[in-house]
């Protein structure tokens, strides 16, 4: 079976979707999905998650690789996660920052996209 290579492959909102339960799935803590597109010229979405700790950090990140891997997407781009304090995920229309729960209120990503639509409720269950 050839596995695609391209976050292309399978649509954004797909992909959103499967990290969005990937992040739920290893008990990520206040997920959000910001659409930035409109503001950002180089991505669409923002999935913003927290851990409550760095082991739990990493292992939602793991969690979102590993199910858009199942569906052939592989990120682009990996940053943070041997601190597991925060981890980017790149897919490109998508970047998933999964944060340590005092990072996350450090950097403030919600208030800093304050512009950017709130659209969890179009992708959690």
């Amino acid at each position: 079976m050839t596995v695609p290579s391209a976050p292309a492959d399978l649509p954004a909102p797909d992909r959103l979707r499967l990290a969005v339960h990937a992040a739920l799935d290893t008990k990520a803590e206040d997920v959000r999905v910001r659409f930035v597109g409109p503001v950002a010229d180089f991505t669409d979405y923002f999935l913003i998650a927290s851990g409550g700790s760095e082991r739990q950090v990493q292992s939602i990140a793991d969690r979102i690789e590993e199910r858009l891997r199942e569906h052939g997407v592989r990120p682009l781009h990996v940053e943070g996660y041997a601190a597991g304090q925060w981890v980017l995920l790149d897919y490109g229309d998508l970047v998933a920052h999964v944060f340590l729960d005092d990072r996350r209120r450090h950097y403030g990503l919600e208030r800093l996209w304050a512009d950017a639509a709130d659209v969890t409720a179009d992708y959690a269950p």
